[in-house]
């Protein structure tokens, strides 16, 4: 077995190393989720920020529940392999933008400590939506969320994002650490502004007086993140050990293709992420709403009807011509949906997503996408949708879109092999299933209704409930594939 990828391990010639000494440069960030996409995103603008312009500006990185990336990470001194694939094959490159792991159950006051520590100008955050604590009927904050509960009662030994974000700024304010900027890089449209309204939600139900003093020194940019990253495999560490001749436990696999969009709004200072790539605008919204809408909505469409239809990966299910084609649809009538996008042709960007869709390099899992669909739906597909109710445009393939939902949820395979929908709120929609039977129409009425889910323009619309009616009859009479072929 090979020796184990560390600060003084020498890699093969064939990985491209920093360009600068890790070591020699001290933590500015907090990143809160640290797991395949903030290793293949966030960490690697960081380091080629760092090469390119230097500062101290490394990553402290924090995982709210598992303890497995501080145990591949942190003996490795924070260093990992990336492996950029494509079809012309493999490059491989060592980052080492990430200081340490901290593991917020096993030492949470470390974590506090991070946030508040004066040396902290940004704190990042890929969380994803559920892990929020949003109320999706009121947008606000949700009360019986476990993590927000239990920290709103305990505000001095958090366990969710808010409550960690919240007791680390109440000791920043005691300490004089200074201002501070909290930067939301997770699938949420307008994200700066949704976590900032949470904490202040959360923040004035335990002292009024820290909540002001929150408004007036951090900020909340948002921002649109965008690389494809698929869990990492065991083929992933076999490709990493052969093109670096030592063992990464830490190995992260991506597409070519990356993008970070965000709102230049800074309390004291940022790395120079600009001269890396990312793109620093006034709204980011314009942004965040074309890539929810085209590449999210469309995944989850591949992710509900390629599952269903057999296909284990997003390229699989992008050879099947007729699926390509409704994903196709979606993405045109989402594209309707949106505002001018900045420097950006809607139709070039489509061809884009398409090829990165067919990607055969990238193995990402349409299981992998279909988890937490409660929370994605409402943004991805349900947000285009009551748009184009509003227009009278074409609801056809958000109908499909639906659909596929509503089989999946059904947690059975065609072959009769169960599986776990792995969705915050899978209670309900057993519950709904098992009232519904396999009736297509009363299928329809249970998960539709799922409170916030869906917004009443949707729920109500006859237009919309005749046709994901039909494609639920062709789908769960004839089958996924005959229905991709004949949607109609």
């Amino acid at each position: 077995m090979s020796a184990r990828l560390t600060a003084s391990a020498k890699p093969s010639a064939g990985v491209a190393l920093p360009g600068y000494v890790p070591e020699n440069h001290g933590c500015g960030i907090v990143h809160i989720g640290v797991g395949a996409f903030h290793k293949a995103h966030q960490a690697v603008y960081t380091d080629t920020a760092l090469a390119l312009a230097g500062g101290d500006w490394r990553i402290t990185g924090v995982s709210l529940r598992s303890v497995d990336i501080a145990a591949a990470l942190n003996p490795q001194d924070g260093r990992y392999v990336l492996l950029t694939r494509s079809a012309d094959g493999d490059q491989a490159r060592l980052i080492g933008s990430i200081a340490n792991v901290l593991v917020a159950p096993e030492a949470p006051d470390a974590v506090v400590a991070a946030i508040a520590d004066a040396a902290t100008r940004i704190v990042t955050l890929t969380v994803t939506e559920k892990a929020y604590g949003i109320d999706r009927t009121t947008g606000g904050l949700d009360l019986r969320h476990e993590a927000i509960a239990h920290d709103l009662g305990r505000p001095d030994a958090p366990r969710g994002v808010v409550g960690f974000l919240v007791a680390g700024l109440a000791r920043r304010r005691e300490t004089g650490a200074g201002p501070l900027t909290i930067l939301c890089c997770d699938n949420l449209p307008e994200n700066g502004r949704i976590l900032c309204r949470l904490v202040d939600a959360f923040t004035r139900q335990i002292d009024p007086a820290l909540a002001d003093w929150i408004g007036q020194n951090v900020r909340f940019p948002s921002s649109m993140v965008d690389r494809i990253t698929p869990a990492a495999t065991d083929r992933t560490f076999a490709d990493a050990e052969r093109m670096c001749g030592l063992r990464d436990e830490a190995a992260v696999e991506t597409e070519h293709f990356s993008q970070w969009i965000i709102e230049d709004y800074f309390a004291a200072g940022r790395p120079a992420w600009d001269e890396a790539g990312a793109i620093f605008v006034a709204s980011v919204s314009a942004y965040e709403k074309m890539k929810l809408r085209m590449l999210n909505g469309a995944h989850s469409l591949i992710a509900y009807a390629g599952f269903m239809a057999g296909y284990e990966t997003v390229a699989d299910a992008m050879r099947d011509a007729g699926l390509k084609r409704l994903v196709e649809h979606q993405m045109q009538a989402a594209a309707a949906t949106l505002p001018p996008v900045p420097g950006i042709d809607l139709t070039a960007y489509r061809t884009e997503l398409l090829a990165r869709f067919a990607n055969p390099a990238i193995r990402h899992l349409t299981y992998q996408i279909a988890m937490d669909g409660t929370e994605k739906l409402p943004q991805r597909i349900a947000a285009p949708l009551a748009e184009a109710i509003h227009r009278n445009a074409d609801r056809e393939p958000f109908a499909f879109a639906i659909a596929a939902w509503m089989r999946y949820c059904m947690a059975v395979e065609e072959t009769g092999r169960a599986y776990a929908l792995r969705d915050p709120r899978e209670t309900a929609i057993a519950q709904a299933v098992e009232d519904a039977g396999a009736t297509p129409d009363r299928l329809f009425s249970n998960l539709i209704a799922i409170p916030g889910l869906f917004p009443a323009a949707i729920v109500g619309d006859a237009a919309l409930r005749d046709l994901v009616v039909a494609r639920l009859s062709t789908i769960l009479e004839h089958g996924m594939a005959r229905a991709i072929e004949s949607p109609a």
